[in-house]
Protein backbone atom coordinates (compact mmCIF):
# COMPACT_ATOMS: atom_id res chain seq x y z
CA UNK A 1 0.00 0.00 0.00
CA UNK A 2 1.66 3.46 -0.87
CA UNK A 3 1.92 6.22 1.15
CA UNK A 4 4.56 8.44 2.95
CA UNK A 5 5.85 9.41 5.88
CA UNK A 6 5.21 12.83 8.43
CA UNK A 7 5.69 13.92 11.51
CA UNK A 8 2.51 14.70 13.63
CA UNK A 9 2.73 18.33 14.57
CA UNK A 10 -0.41 18.68 16.84
CA UNK A 11 -4.28 19.32 16.42
CA UNK A 12 -6.19 22.61 15.61
CA UNK A 13 -9.57 23.54 14.72
CA UNK A 14 -10.58 23.81 10.71
CA UNK A 15 -14.06 25.57 9.51
CA UNK A 16 -15.48 23.70 6.67
CA UNK A 17 -17.80 25.71 4.23
CA UNK A 18 -20.81 25.45 6.20
CA UNK A 19 -19.23 27.35 9.14
CA UNK A 20 -18.88 24.35 11.28
CA UNK A 21 -16.25 23.68 13.31
CA UNK A 22 -14.04 20.63 12.75
CA UNK A 23 -11.12 19.08 14.43
CA UNK A 24 -8.41 17.90 12.84
CA UNK A 25 -5.10 16.94 13.32
CA UNK A 26 -1.96 18.87 11.57
CA UNK A 27 0.96 16.45 9.79
CA UNK A 28 4.55 17.42 8.28
CA UNK A 29 4.31 14.99 5.06
CA UNK A 30 7.54 14.47 4.35
CA UNK A 31 9.52 15.53 2.13
CA UNK A 32 10.40 11.56 2.15
CA UNK A 33 13.20 11.28 -0.16
CA UNK A 34 13.49 8.05 -2.39
CA UNK A 35 16.32 6.54 -1.09
CA UNK A 36 16.32 2.86 -2.71
CA UNK A 37 13.93 0.91 -5.76
CA UNK A 38 12.95 -2.36 -5.02
CA UNK A 39 12.02 -4.68 -8.39
CA UNK A 40 10.49 -7.86 -8.79
CA UNK A 41 13.25 -9.04 -11.05
CA UNK A 42 15.51 -8.05 -8.04
CA UNK A 43 14.06 -8.19 -4.80
CA UNK A 44 10.99 -10.03 -5.54
CA UNK A 45 8.85 -7.51 -4.79
CA UNK A 46 7.61 -3.65 -5.94
CA UNK A 47 8.50 -1.20 -3.01
CA UNK A 48 10.05 2.04 -2.79
CA UNK A 49 12.19 2.75 0.34
CA UNK A 50 11.59 6.11 1.72
CA UNK A 51 13.91 8.32 4.02
CA UNK A 52 12.33 10.94 6.70
CA UNK A 53 14.23 13.25 8.44
CA UNK A 54 17.79 13.93 8.01
CA UNK A 55 19.94 13.20 10.81
CA UNK A 56 23.97 13.88 11.45
CA UNK A 57 26.65 11.01 10.81
CA UNK A 58 27.77 10.24 13.93
CA UNK A 59 24.22 8.77 14.88
CA UNK A 60 24.59 5.91 11.76
CA UNK A 61 27.20 2.55 11.78
CA UNK A 62 30.16 2.57 9.12
CA UNK A 63 27.88 0.29 7.16
CA UNK A 64 24.68 2.86 7.14
CA UNK A 65 26.50 5.84 6.08
CA UNK A 66 27.79 3.31 3.25
CA UNK A 67 24.50 2.63 1.84
CA UNK A 68 24.00 6.60 1.53
CA UNK A 69 26.73 7.79 0.34
CA UNK A 70 26.45 5.30 -2.24
CA UNK A 71 23.44 6.71 -3.61
CA UNK A 72 24.52 10.08 -2.72
CA UNK A 73 22.37 10.84 -0.16
CA UNK A 74 22.09 12.15 3.29
CA UNK A 75 21.47 10.11 6.42
CA UNK A 76 18.06 9.41 7.15
CA UNK A 77 17.27 8.93 10.79
CA UNK A 78 13.79 7.00 9.56
CA UNK A 79 13.69 4.22 6.68
CA UNK A 80 10.57 3.13 5.57
CA UNK A 81 9.34 0.87 2.77
CA UNK A 82 5.84 1.59 1.00
CA UNK A 83 4.71 -1.35 -1.70
CA UNK A 84 3.93 1.37 -4.40
CA UNK A 85 2.25 -0.22 -7.41
CA UNK A 86 4.00 1.50 -10.42
CA UNK A 87 8.03 2.28 -9.62
CA UNK A 88 8.84 3.00 -12.95
CA UNK A 89 8.00 6.59 -12.34
CA UNK A 90 10.55 7.30 -9.65
CA UNK A 91 14.14 6.41 -9.11
CA UNK A 92 16.56 7.07 -5.86
CA UNK A 93 16.93 10.36 -5.07
CA UNK A 94 13.13 11.53 -6.14
CA UNK A 95 10.99 13.69 -3.45
CA UNK A 96 7.75 12.53 -2.48
CA UNK A 97 5.90 16.03 -0.56
CA UNK A 98 2.16 16.07 0.80
CA UNK A 99 0.63 16.95 -2.96
CA UNK A 100 0.99 12.76 -3.04
CA UNK A 101 -2.37 13.30 -0.96
CA UNK A 102 -5.46 14.95 -2.32
CA UNK A 103 -8.01 16.87 -0.13
CA UNK A 104 -10.92 15.15 0.77
CA UNK A 105 -9.73 11.46 -0.44
CA UNK A 106 -9.79 9.41 2.83
CA UNK A 107 -6.55 7.69 4.55
CA UNK A 108 -4.96 5.67 7.06
CA UNK A 109 -2.55 6.82 9.68
CA UNK A 110 -0.37 4.15 11.85
CA UNK A 111 1.63 5.67 14.66
CA UNK A 112 2.96 4.64 18.35
CA UNK A 113 0.58 5.55 21.39
CA UNK A 114 1.98 8.12 24.21
CA UNK A 115 3.69 5.73 26.96
CA UNK A 116 1.80 5.83 29.79
CA UNK A 117 4.28 3.11 32.14
CA UNK A 118 3.18 0.92 34.71
CA UNK A 119 -0.46 1.53 35.73
CA UNK A 120 -3.30 0.21 37.87
CA UNK A 121 -6.57 -1.29 36.62
CA UNK A 122 -9.15 1.48 36.84
CA UNK A 123 -6.74 4.23 34.35
CA UNK A 124 -5.56 0.79 32.24
CA UNK A 125 -9.14 -1.14 31.89
CA UNK A 126 -11.64 1.75 33.12
CA UNK A 127 -12.29 -0.95 36.60
CA UNK A 128 -14.50 0.86 39.08
CA UNK A 129 -12.71 -0.23 42.06
CA UNK A 130 -13.95 -2.31 45.03
CA UNK A 131 -15.00 -1.68 48.33
CA UNK A 132 -16.72 1.76 49.76
CA UNK A 133 -15.31 5.19 51.01
CA UNK A 134 -15.71 4.49 54.23
CA UNK A 135 -12.04 3.92 57.42
CA UNK A 136 -11.00 0.57 56.85
CA UNK A 137 -11.34 0.39 53.00
CA UNK A 138 -8.68 3.04 51.97
CA UNK A 139 -6.39 0.31 51.31
CA UNK A 140 -8.49 -1.80 48.24
CA UNK A 141 -10.23 1.72 46.79
CA UNK A 142 -8.31 0.92 43.50
CA UNK A 143 -8.07 -2.90 43.86
CA UNK A 144 -8.93 -4.85 40.89
CA UNK A 145 -10.71 -7.43 43.19
CA UNK A 146 -10.67 -11.44 42.47
CA UNK A 147 -8.49 -12.23 39.87
CA UNK A 148 -9.58 -16.28 40.25
CA UNK A 149 -11.26 -18.70 41.74
CA UNK A 150 -9.91 -20.41 44.53
CA UNK A 151 -11.29 -23.26 44.36
CA UNK A 152 -11.08 -23.95 40.85
CA UNK A 153 -9.15 -23.98 38.86
CA UNK A 154 -6.73 -22.43 41.43
CA UNK A 155 -4.84 -20.25 39.23
CA UNK A 156 -5.24 -17.09 37.34
CA UNK A 157 -6.30 -17.38 33.62
CA UNK A 158 -4.29 -16.33 30.94
CA UNK A 159 -5.42 -12.85 29.40
CA UNK A 160 -6.99 -11.60 32.97
CA UNK A 161 -7.22 -7.94 32.71
CA UNK A 162 -4.80 -7.02 35.83
CA UNK A 163 -2.03 -3.47 36.25
CA UNK A 164 0.60 -3.55 33.88
CA UNK A 165 2.47 -1.36 31.27
CA UNK A 166 -0.11 1.14 29.28
CA UNK A 167 0.45 2.84 26.33
CA UNK A 168 3.59 2.62 23.23
CA UNK A 169 1.61 0.41 20.97
CA UNK A 170 1.38 0.62 17.48
CA UNK A 171 -1.79 2.07 16.38
CA UNK A 172 -3.59 2.49 13.45
CA UNK A 173 -6.37 4.71 12.63
CA UNK A 174 -8.82 4.05 9.32
CA UNK A 175 -10.93 6.75 7.20
CA UNK A 176 -9.03 9.87 8.00
CA UNK A 177 -10.49 12.71 5.89
CA UNK A 178 -8.04 14.87 4.36
CA UNK A 179 -9.33 18.59 5.22
CA UNK A 180 -6.60 20.67 3.67
CA UNK A 181 -3.16 20.94 1.89
CA UNK A 182 -0.43 22.93 2.57
CA UNK A 183 1.72 22.16 -0.38
CA UNK A 184 4.29 25.46 0.38
CA UNK A 185 5.04 23.63 3.97
CA UNK A 186 3.95 20.43 2.90
CA UNK A 187 1.68 19.85 5.70
CA UNK A 188 -1.66 18.05 5.52
CA UNK A 189 -4.82 18.46 7.80
CA UNK A 190 -6.78 15.27 8.47
CA UNK A 191 -9.91 14.87 10.43
CA UNK A 192 -10.37 13.75 14.06
CA UNK A 193 -7.32 12.62 15.85
CA UNK A 194 -4.21 10.40 15.13
CA UNK A 195 -1.79 8.19 17.58
CA UNK A 196 1.33 9.34 18.89
CA UNK A 197 3.05 12.77 20.91
CA UNK A 198 3.54 15.86 18.96
CA UNK A 199 6.80 15.63 16.76
CA UNK A 200 6.46 11.49 16.71
CA UNK A 201 6.28 9.95 13.23
CA UNK A 202 3.71 8.75 11.43
CA UNK A 203 2.91 6.62 8.56
CA UNK A 204 0.21 7.78 6.24
CA UNK A 205 -1.44 5.25 3.82
CA UNK A 206 -3.43 5.85 0.72
CA UNK A 207 -7.04 3.46 1.00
Amino acid sequence: MSGLLGKKLGMTNIFDADGQRVVATAIAVGPCKVTAVKTVEKNGYSALQLGFQEKKEKAFSKPEIGFFKKNNLPCYAVLKEFAFSSIESYKVGDDLTASFFAEGEKIKVRGTSKGKGFQGVMKRHGFGGVGGTTHGQSDRLRAPGSIGSSSYPSRVFKGQRMAGRMGNDSVTVHNLKVLKINAEQNVIFVKGAVPGSINSVVELYKK
